[in-house]
């Protein structure tokens, strides 16, 4: 009697190497821990239907809960053998989903897991806490807003004020980007008073001291730095006008334009080790008091000024270029045009001028002058009135430069004040200013938060919690990338070597610093073929090419998560 021949196929990709990383870092057994599930619960473990929903997440782009059913049933293969799982299509329905991100959403045990996320994170990785950055973010979407929920109008950092938004702020560990502490709040919160509540959770998360905490201007509010202070923490932050006005600059720096001031080179090292110098500045200290929790405190901070060379590039090109349109805008106001305007008032025509000039912001750098004239302005004859000659008086305006004043305002271009309670000998003038510069890090995070391959917006639901919940699943999605990333880069460093193959175009490009994105995408391709004959069942998968086992060991991975799926096993009932 013939056995019969059955044969399926299914697309593995990256699906290993994500589940794997997850495990490695604890995600599935925490979140089974933090989030219990319900007794009466069939099926997967919210933290192991967690961890592969993320692990689609981060392969395919896409968050859509609709999409994920019908993507686990063509990989449930896959999917068991990778998780030791019995994984089932009916565990990835939409209503499954859509309670993790209610599970996600609760406040308490979403704080107490990632606490103890990191601590494992720290543990496994070998990471040292040092430095870490906060900031902000907005995702906007076509939502209905309500009095006290998570959606409201704000100050969009993504320019839809037409639409409303909820906040996220991030506290990332430097130099990896990693999140440490997700805070969401409601749209139209102002960033300043979000950095207390975030200081407050790293140090509980990762329970520890004498951290750098680096933040824009609005971390700069003096109740903040004597925060900071007052917790045996660190800070870094540019002074916005608020905190140090324009006059108290100037003062600073006049004994640099009197050439009393010495300025101290800042070089930043080239990729072909080469020193290029970027910026140069000084520093002075100041004496501050401030009152927190009720009691007095005094420490010395360091104001650090810095001119940067690309900042003074770029703003005297946008002053020369503000002149121009001005110098322009003015002289055009008394020029001949049919149908325009004339001024026949001198007041009227000083007002329309100097409105240009405050509009462009150059104020006192041009020199305008008025002059006024007699016009004879022929008329033809037309029917019974003859013809005649008028005259008019006209108004004329010329613009000058004022280039003294131009090159005044030109020498304060580019600079810009930070302050920091840390001491020059664990953090230098030179080294600060590299620190900050260092803020492309989480930016980068946000990028991959709202663009691929997490892909927060746009969102499709509709409320508080589960929106929360969604947010928080891809802040552990953004752990997964910049772990992965990590990883790599510090194995080729400490190899002295790179890694070639992963840029298509030119197969021989290699390079020292790959994305997660790119690691991935080395594994697209990569199939499962599944024959049963009879009772048994013989798998094939495609053979994996030396970049890729070079990847997984990067990875700390051993190239069973792949191999162990091409098993013979016996047929399932």
């Amino acid at each position: 009697m013939m056995e019969r021949l059955t044969v399926d196929s299914e697309r593995v990709d990256d699906i290993p190497v994500l589940i794997a990383q997850q495990v490695r870092m604890g995600v599935p057994s925490l979140l089974d821990s933090y989030f219990p599930s319900h007794g009466n619960r069939q099926g997967l473990s919210l933290g192991w239907l967690t961890t592969i929903w993320l692990s689609y997440i981060l392969s395919e782009g896409d968050h859509r809960l609709s999409h994920v059913r019908g993507w686990a049933k063509s990989r449930v293969e896959t999917l068991r053998c990778c998780s030791q799982q019995a994984a089932e299509e009916l565990d990835f329905t939409d209503d499954r989903l859509a309670d993790v991100l209610t599970a996600l959403g609760h406040e308490a045990r979403w704080q107490a897991f990632e606490s103890a996320l990191n601590q494992d994170l720290l543990r496994v990785y070998d990471l040292r806490a040092e430095r870490v950055r906060v900031d902000s973010t907005t995702a906007s979407g076509y939502w209905t807003v309500t009095a006290d929920g998570l959606l409201q109008f704000g100050h969009s950092k993504d320019h839809r004020p037409d639409l409303p938004q909820v906040k996220v702020m991030l506290s990332s560990l430097d130099a990896l980007g990693m999140p440490v502490v997700t805070q969401i709040v409601s749209g139209q919160r102002a960033d300043d008073p979000l950095y207390v509540p975030a200081i407050i959770r790293v140090r509980q998360g990762l329970g520890r001291r004498g951290l750098l905490y680096v933040g824009d201007s609005k971390m700069g509010a003096l109740d903040t730095r004597a925060f900071v202070q007052a917790g045996g923490d660190y800070y870094l932050c540019p002074l916005g006008l608020t905190q140090l006005p324009a006059e108290v600059l100037r003062t600073y720096l006049a004994p640099v334009w009197a050439g009393e001031q010495g300025l101290t080179a800042i070089c930043r090292q080239g990729e072909d080790g080469s020193q290029e110098q970027i910026a140069e500045g000084f520093e002075q200290v100041q004496e501050l008091t401030a009152v927190v929790d009720g009691q007095t405190i005094t420490w010395t901070e360091r104001r650090l000024a810095i001119r940067s060379f690309w900042l003074v590039e770029k703003a005297i090109r946008g002053l020369r270029a503000r002149l121009d349109k001005a110098q322009a805008e003015s002289a055009a106001l008394t020029a001949r045009k049919q149908g325009k305007k004339r001024f026949r008032d001198l007041a009227e025509l000083r007002q329309a001028a100097a409105a240009i000039l405050t509009r462009h912001d150059v104020a006192g750098l041009l020199r305008l002058d008025y002059q006024e004239s007699l016009h004879r302005c022929p008329r033809r004859a037309y029917g019974r009135r003859p013809a005649s000659v008028q005259v008019e008086k006209a108004l004329h305006v010329q613009v000058v430069v004022d280039e003294p004043a131009v090159q005044a305002v030109e020498r304060a271009l580019g600079w810009r004040v930070y302050a920091t309670n840390q001491h020059a000998e664990q953090l230098s003038l030179a080294q600060a200013v590299l620190a900050y510069r260092s803020e492309y890090v989480i930016e980068r995070g946000f990028g991959r938060l709202k663009g691929k391959p997490l892909s927060l917006t746009p969102m499709y639901l509709q409320t508080d919690d589960r929106i929360a919940g969604l947010i928080r699943l891809l802040t552990i999605g953004l752990r997964v990338l910049t772990l992965m990333e990590f990883s790599v880069r510090r194995g080729l460093a400490r190899q002295r070597t790179t890694l070639a193959g992963l840029y298509l175009d030119s197969p021989k490009r290699a390079t020292a610093q790959p994305t997660a994105e790119r690691l991935l995408k080395a594994f697209k391709g990569i199939t499962l073929t599944t024959i049963y004959l009879g009772e048994q069942v013989h798998r094939h998968l495609t053979p994996l090419t030396e970049l890729q086992q070079r990847i997984l060991a990067l990875l700390n991975l051993s190239a069973d998560v792949y191999t162990t799926l091409s098993a013979v096993s016996p047929k399932p009932p």
